[in-house]
């Protein structure tokens, strides 16, 4: 079955002005370099990774927002470019966005339930008894009951500001959702609510979830696959109960061992990187993580290693990881 998504070999590079004395000169800010990915309909991608790694460029570059320099994104098969002409339009009422801030992604002019209905006056679809009786409809189900329907959105809580944006997205009845840190605004307990809610969506009407966020405990709730992202590339995918009890790339291992848990008060295998990650706009060859692993040899810092099937579900692009054996406890190699 052709999966609802396919990303293949996607870079965005950006020309930024550098300071370099009293002069600027041009560099290439390699934002997204090379990943690839599939994603299954009524299925979720979980995509993890520190700040500045490319996971929102990633997004936007799904969505056609911003122009991939090289490779492509298929939705259903077609081709998504980043041209806003007919067939852009018509793929955008299948592909949504949710915002990490909900206050912001709102209009505080408008009251929510105008919010909510605008994407189908937007489409010309219904009319406006139609329109009207979806958006009560679909917000009822979001838990947003009719007392809230004329407020604005600075008159709502954070959880019910997030239940709208989610509203407004799902009227369109998308294909694919498109997650950008959902909950990352909201107090914990609202946060359960909204994954919550989220989950029971997809259930009911099978849409598909890219989920970028930094809370890896939401990530292996949610995730069907879950992707780790370093400077722009793809080190490591798998399902979350692999990917979690047993990280096999360096950089997923140091992700993994820094999720608190309340039954240890320490954890004894924690990886704790050392260094600080390198500037995207002066990458060395090689493997981009090879400043940072203590497990890095020669090899690393000459040929940028591939993502590499181990498994029909694993992938690990790192030189020191094969299908029979994970990275080894000590270093092989002290860091250059």
């Amino acid at each position: 079955m052709t999966p609802l998504l396919q990303v293949q070999e996607l870079r965005k590079h950006f020309q930024v002005r550098v300071p370099e004395g009293w002069r600027q000169r041009k560099a290439n800010l390699r934002a997204v370099d090379g990943i690839s990915f599939d994603l299954r309909a009524g299925q979720t991608l979980g995509l993890v990774g520190e700040s500045g790694c490319g996971k929102t460029t990633t997004a936007r570059l799904v969505l056609g927002l911003t122009e991939a320099t090289q490779g492509q994104v298929l939705f259903n098969g077609q081709p998504v470019t980043a041209k806003r002409d007919a067939t852009w339009r018509a793929q955008r009422q299948n592909m949504q966005m949710v915002y990490q801030n909900p206050l912001g992604a709102l209009d505080r002019r408008l009251n929510v339930i105008s919010q909510v209905q605008e994407p189908l006056l937007i489409h010309g679809l219904g009319d406006a008894l139609s329109r009207t009786e979806q958006a009560q409809d679909l917000m009822v189900s979001m838990g947003l009951p009719k007392p809230l329907w004329h407020r604005y959105p600075h008159e709502l809580s954070g959880g019910q500001r997030q239940r709208v944006v989610l509203a407004r997205a799902l009227i369109l009845k998308p294909s694919l959702l498109v997650c950008d840190e959902p909950v990352s605004a909201l107090d914990v307990s609202i946060q359960a609510q909204v994954i919550n809610l989220l989950q029971d969506v997809q259930e009911r009407m099978g849409v598909a979830y890219l989920f970028i966020s930094h809370d890896l405990k939401v990530v292996r709730q949610v995730s069907d696959q879950v992707a780790v992202m370093y400077l722009g590339h793809i080190v490591e995918q798998a399902p979350p109960q692999q990917l979690f009890s047993e990280p096999l790339h360096p950089y997923s291992q140091a992700l993994v061992s820094s999720v608190p848990s309340l039954w240890q008060r320490s954890n004894p295998k924690r990886h704790i990187l050392q260094g600080d990650p390198p500037s995207p706009l002066s990458l060395q060859s090689g493997c981009v993580f090879q400043n940072r692993c203590p497990h890095a040899q020669a090899i690393c810092r000459e040929v940028p290693p591939r993502l590499t099937p181990l498994t029909s579900e694993r992938q690990v692009a790192c030189h020191l990881v094969s299908d029979q054996a994970g990275l080894p406890d000590a270093p092989l190699e002290s860091r250059a």
